[in-house]
Formats: C-alpha cells, structure tokens, sequence
C-alpha cells in the first residue's frame, strides 16, 4: 500500500503538466477524423477523436433502391466502424500521456481504484 505513495507524490506534484497535455491532447482528438464503412462503400460515416459524428454519405442508388430497412443497417455498421477506429486513434494518442503513470494507478490495483485506500 504504502510504495505506491512516490508514484502519487510524484503525480501531485505533475498534476498541472498532466492537466495542460490532456487539453492539448483534446484538442488534437477533435482535430483526428477516421472513416468507417459498411455496404462495399454504399454508406461512409466519419467521426472525429471526440466521438462526434461528422459527416454521412450514402450512395445515391442506394436511397433509389428504397429499402429503408437496410439503409439503417448500413448507416448503424458505417457508424460503428468508424466509431471503433475513432476510439483506437483515441487511445493511441492518449497513451503517450499516461505512458509515465502506473498501469494501475486509477484502475483496479490503484490506491484510488476498486480497493484501493
């Protein structure tokens, strides 16, 4: 319990370095922008490092074809594609933040964790 007391000091006493990189690193997520496809192309959702939605394109033809039913499906596996790469790119930027924190110090085995003190 009490060796994990110099990782904490030394997070405290890091704790405005941690703050300024995590609103940069925000910044820089709303800036990243992945695409996520379903339906061969037919529908291309983009979402940003915020997990905002961006952008939809849907082909034409398939709006002509009128099956609503599988235009949402592809719309939803579009969404969720682009999604899953936007919280990969996410995690890779963030990572080199935490790359000098204890794995976990937040999480399960962390003082601050499920647990923890």
């Amino acid at each position: 319990m009490f060796g994990r007391l110099g990782d904490i000091a030394d997070l405290m006493k890091n704790a405005g370095k941690i703050q300024e990189s995590m609103a940069k690193a925000a910044e820089a997520l709303g800036k990243v922008e992945v695409e996520g496809t379903a339906g061969g192309g037919a529908v291309t959702a983009t979402i940003n490092g915020r997990m905002e939605l961006v952008s939809i394109r849907i082909d034409p033809k398939l709006v002509a074809d009128g099956d609503v039913e599988l235009l949402e499906d592809l719309v939803a596996a579009a969404v969720n594609a682009a999604m899953t790469k936007a919280r990969e790119a996410a995690a890779q930027s963030l990572s080199s933040l935490t790359g000098g924190l204890p794995p976990n110090l937040l999480q399960g085995g962390g003082p601050f964790g499920p647990g923890g003190a």
